[in-house]
């Protein structure tokens, strides 16, 4: 599926849909480039899950937990992570096998120990289009 965005209100409307859809045990796989919106793209979907906190991204701690009102949300950033072997400590198993939804920034880094069923999203920038363009593909 794709979705074109020409503004942050365009992506915070295709986070809300992709969050209203999602269901315990899912995992979202947050691929792009520094700048394209990824934690963006977290915060509109944990607001749209009723988690009323603000959304910061994980990249010193790896992992941050919000917990809401139904579900759990598991933000994970592991941009500085250089081995999956990394993850260890975080108990990683437990988040994307459990009753919680899963989005993971940078999720390509790690991709060996990503679940087959986790979804992709990639993020793409076209500055030809403008500045505030992102081209948003769900795989």
């Amino acid at each position: 599926m794709l979705y074109k965005s020409f503004c942050e209100d365009d992506t915070k409307k295709i986070a809300e849909s992709i969050a209203k859809k999602s269901k315990p045990g899912d995992i979202f796989c947050l691929n792009g480039d520094l700048g394209n919106g990824k934690t963006f793209f977290v915060s509109a979907f944990a607001k749209a899950l009723g988690i009323a906190e603000n959304i910061s991204s994980p990249t010193f701690t790896i992992l941050n937990e919000y917990h809401g009102e139904k579900i759990n949300l598991y933000h994970f950033d592991v941009y500085r992570i250089s081995d999956p072997d990394e993850l260890e400590y975080t108990n990683y198993p437990d988040y994307f096998y459990g009753d919680g939804i899963c989005l993971i920034e940078w999720a390509e880094l790690i991709k060996n120990i990503i679940p087959d069923y986790a979804t992709q999203i990639f993020f793409y920038k076209n500055l030809n289009i403008s500045e505030s363009y992102r081209l948003i593909k769900l795989i």
